[in-house]
């Protein structure tokens, strides 16, 4: 598999801090890698070291499959465009003048495509409103025609959606499968909003305490995300005495209630139950999401 980005043992640490600490990742070529951890785990502080903002203490990193020691990283980086934190626009500029702006300061002397790019993320029709007057979502999407500039062929996102209404965010989705699809621009969109990034992710890196805890591709998360029956009786312990007899995996959850990892014959099992005197006060089938397999992933431990 050819990967964008790559990342061994990579350390950056602020006096006694660790922001990373022996961080490995791997983004495939064409991938949306979804790159999901809690606020201080170590996302932005990894987009600030491959977009050369900061130097790792110790490991490295490779773009392109050049390492970040090599002369020639500074040549890859410019094959990659990134929005962190809040795009760099210019509140007084229009949409048109930002992004001649960022044609001048990366030495891009034809301004001729900036009409195709600005209708390309929507913002065709803003003449010549002033960027402070734009919606978040209008902001947003203009860092992104900025960060497009030079034809990037990878996009580094931090947080793309935050604060932005249902409309803004149905856009952003859009405008970034649309360009993952149709351009082939690979993505690393660090999110802490979970359930949009699973709409889009291709891969998800899963980071704790300036570690990455594991990587996973969508279709093996959906294969580790097992559906379940939850089964909510008047007896647990009559149901449990059942599941064991069926030999059937089972998790328990309250006094009441169990979830059951399997196909379940639902008339055999009510029968078994109302054998035992036990009531089923409801059954429905459920599956794990991302963001309860990234809490169960997580949990409340400790990497050190």
């Amino acid at each position: 598999m050819e990967y964008i980005l790559t990342a061994d043992s990579l350390s950056k640490y602020y006096q006694h801090f660790k922001a990373l600490s022996d961080l490995s990742i791997h983004v495939p070529k064409g991938a949306i890698y979804g790159f999901i951890g809690k606020n201080g785990a170590g996302k932005t502080t990894l987009i600030r070291l491959i977009c050369g903002l900061q130097e790792p203490t110790s490991g490295n990193y490779k773009l392109y499959g050049v390492k970040n020691t090599d002369s020639q990283i500074n040549r890859c980086r410019r094959r990659m465009g990134a929005v962190i934190e809040t795009p760099s626009i210019y509140m007084d500029m229009t949409a048109e003048e930002n992004l001649k702006e960022q044609y001048r300061i990366i030495g891009l002397p034809d301004f001729g495509d900036i009409p195709e790019l600005l209708k390309l993320v929507g913002l065709e029709n803003t003449g010549k409103k002033k960027a402070k007057n734009f919606s978040l979502g209008m902001r947003q999407r203009l860092g992104i025609a900025i960060a497009l500039a030079g034809n990037p062929d990878f996009l580094v996102l931090d947080e793309p959606i935050n604060g932005l209404d249902p409309q803004g965010i149905i856009e952003m989705r859009e405008l970034i499968l649309k360009l993952n699809r149709e351009y082939q621009i690979t993505f690393l969109i660090s999110s802490h909003i979970l359930d949009e990034l699973s709409r889009l992710a291709t891969h998800y890196g899963f980071i704790d305490g300036g570690h990455m805890v594991k990587e996973i591709s969508a279709k093996e998360l959906d294969a580790a995300c097992r559906k379940c029956i939850r089964v909510q009786v008047s007896d647990i312990r009559a149901l449990t005495r059942v599941l064991d007899e069926m030999e059937l995996e089972y998790s328990v959850l309250s006094d009441t209630m169990a979830d059951i990892f399997a196909r379940v014959n639902v008339s055999k099992l009510t029968h078994a139950l109302d054998l035992q005197g036990c009531d089923v006060i409801s059954m429905t089938e459920r599956e794990e999401s991302l963001e309860s397999y990234y809490i169960n992933l997580i949990g409340g431990k400790s990497h050190e």
